[in-house]
């Protein structure tokens, strides 16, 4: 059963009208690891809270929340004063950041909470949100292609300029990438430009990624020949998915990455062995994309 927050929202995945679906995330999860993809979406085994996805969730939402403010209330100070809040919020709507922090470590969730405050200091850095009046937040977006695949998302932030300029905004609070993964990171923002491109038909005028990690910003200006080549990409990343859930092959993909993941232990690159792959009836369902780190 999918636990996809899109699902309420979301065209449904017939088999007949709609072959399948497909997010950034997931498709980032394939062409990292297919087996790493499958223990996330087929088998859809747990894992355990972190606290950078923790932080990454807080920090988004007093983003999202920022912004229903009166603009000049959008200051730091306020911003440091809405984190305790945003964090009991996320917490009611998942369960298991429950176990993030004990009673024992109070003072462990406290520095915590003020790591969240420093991720937020820099976007002020980085942005005037009192000057700023974005047209979406946290905004699902979808497009069926003529391939019968649906594309969909949630895409942080969609500014509109009054001339109708289009900028898509994602908020990293990691860390800008190296050069080696830049066109991973740039993958996400092109995928939801061509959603945009699909059913506004309109390219957006830039797409812009804020790493709050490090206070840099990451600008590119897509094209019709870039939005192609990205539909391209998302097609053939769905046809190896489903090729992978025929014939049950879904291989692991060993790199620098692994000593982070949370299922090394059942990896066979790592000595593991897999669970048995469940009964996957129906056409592929490949996830929503909440990418929050």
């Amino acid at each position: 059963m999918s636990t996809s927050p899109a699902d309420a929202r979301s065209t449904p995945v017939d088999g007949v009208n709609v072959l399948g679906s497909l997010s950034p995330s997931r498709a980032g999860d394939f062409t990292s690891c297919a087996l790493l993809y499958r223990f996330r979406t087929i088998d859809q085994l747990p894992e355990p809270p972190s606290e950078a996805a923790a932080r990454g969730t807080v920090v988004h939402k007093v983003l999202e929340d920022l912004f229903d403010l009166p603009a000049p209330e959008r200051t730091p100070r306020r911003a440091r004063s809405m984190v305790e809040q945003a964090w009991e919020d996320v917490r009611s709507l998942d369960p298991t950041l429950a176990t993030l922090f004990t009673s024992e470590a109070d003072e462990a969730e406290a520095a915590w909470l003020e790591s969240c405050r420093d991720v937020l200091r820099r976007y002020f850095d980085l942005e005037d949100p009192r000057r700023l009046e974005p047209a979406e937040r946290e905004h699902y977006v979808e497009a069926l292609l003529e391939s019968k695949l649906l594309l969909r998302g949630f895409i942080d932030r969609v500014d509109i300029a009054p001339d109708g300029r289009i900028r898509v905004v994602d908020y990293k609070t990691s860390r800008i990438p190296s050069d080696a993964y830049e066109a991973k990171a740039l993958f996400q923002l092109r995928f939801y430009a061509l959603v945009i491109w699909r059913t506004r038909g309109v390219v957006p005028a830039m797409l812009q990624l804020i790493y709050l990690g490090s206070g840099d910003i990451l600008r590119y200006v897509p094209d019709e020949a870039d939005l192609l080549a990205t539909e391209r990409k998302a097609e053939a990343i769905w046809r190896a998915i489903r090729t992978a859930q025929e014939t049950g092959e879904w291989q692991p993909s060993p790199g620098k990455l692994c000593g982070w993941c949370a299922h090394k232990s059942l990896c066979p690159a790592f000595g593991g062995t897999p669970p048995p792959l469940p009964p996957i009836p129906g056409p592929v369902t490949a996830g929503d994309d909440l990418d929050l780190d």
